[in-house]
């Protein structure tokens, strides 16, 4: 003989949002009978309450968006590093071979790239030649797994100005996940924030 089911998922969640609804229409009953009581005849204008319930929508709204940056920017880190390690990113990566990560070799490329009108490669030789100057200084040794938003956090905490560092992350950011054109004003930008980098 086949045994019943006691309860299912369908069921659980239907009990729930009736709870729920009746939580609603008891609070609302409540606020209802704690309101002063209006004068006979007295409304509120139609047009009012149709603009009460477009801010109520508007503000909810801007929370909600709040709350979705707030966490983006908390969480985007780890989200980089999950999809990196989902894709093959590994020509993003820096080499170990010393010839490879030297950064007089990355610097010529990047000329090389810019000569070529490569303004992709020209700003991703930039950024390997800055994880390369911050790992020779000591101050963010070279990790495989680190984000360019890991980066951020631990450069905004060890660096001063960090406005160049920012510079190369964010256009290799939009190398890897973006797809905007790299064009020479974005490579100038990257070369300027280099020579600030490596000047410190």
């Amino acid at each position: 003989m086949d045994a019943f089911e006691k309860t299912n998922w369908n069921w659980q969640l239907s009990q729930f949002q009736q709870q729920v609804g009746e939580w609603w229409e008891y609070q609302f009953y409540r606020l209802e009978r704690s309101l002063p009581e209006l004068p006979d005849g007295w409304s509120i204008s139609p047009w009012v309450g149709e603009l009460l319930k477009f801010l109520f929508w508007v503000i909810l709204g801007l929370f909600v968006a709040w709350v979705a940056w707030r966490l983006w920017r908390e969480f985007s880190p780890y989200l980089y590093s999950w999809l990196s390690r989902g894709r093959n990113f590994t020509d993003f990566g820096v080499k170990n071979n010393s010839n490879e990560s030297s950064i007089g070799v990355l610097l010529e490329r990047s000329q090389k790239f810019y000569r070529q009108g490569n303004y992709r490669e020209a700003c991703r030789c930039l950024y390997l030649a800055m994880l390369q100057h911050l790992h020779q200084q000591a101050i963010a040794p070279h990790k495989k797994s680190r984000t360019d938003g890991e980066y951020l956090q631990l450069l905004r905490s060890s660096v001063s100005p960090i406005q160049p560092y920012e510079t190369l992350i964010t256009t290799h950011e939009q190398l890897c996940f973006g797809n905007a054109e790299i064009l020479p004003d974005n490579y100038e930008q990257c070369r300027q924030a280099y020579r600030e980098i490596s000047s410190e």
